[in-house]
């Protein structure tokens, strides 16, 4: 399972980090994204920094496995609040999106327990 740990870490940590870039840079289809979410901008610094803190913390926890099994569910909890935002505000095209995250996330944490 280890290999499937490392797989999805790495796999998340790489999207969390282009998605992260995005908000920063106020990509188009990323803060088109969140429109439809509506999510305000003044959010998306703080966003970007629960990303990279979540990319870091998968990364630090190929060495140290807690580390990496804390993100995960603060990933997870991202994830679950991002399908929320996209529920309560009637966009459905950013379930897919936010559910493959989700899922992702939740496979690196259940993977780092096994």
């Amino acid at each position: 399972m280890f290999v499937w740990y490392v797989v999805a870490s790495l796999l998340l940590a790489a999207i969390l980090v282009g998605s992260a870039l995005g908000k920063l840079r106020r990509a188009d289809a990323v803060v088109q994204n969140l429109d439809r979410a509506a999510v305000p901008h003044a959010w998306y610094p703080w966003l970007a920094t629960a990303e990279l803190a979540g990319a870091a913390g998968l990364l630090a926890g190929l060495a140290w496995r807690p580390l990496g099994t804390a993100a995960a569910t603060g990933l997870t909890l991202y994830f679950i609040g991002a399908l929320a935002a996209h529920l309560k505000a009637g966009d459905r095209t950013g379930l897919g999106p936010a559910g493959f995250l989700l899922f992702l996330s939740a496979a690196a944490g259940v993977t780092s327990l096994l």
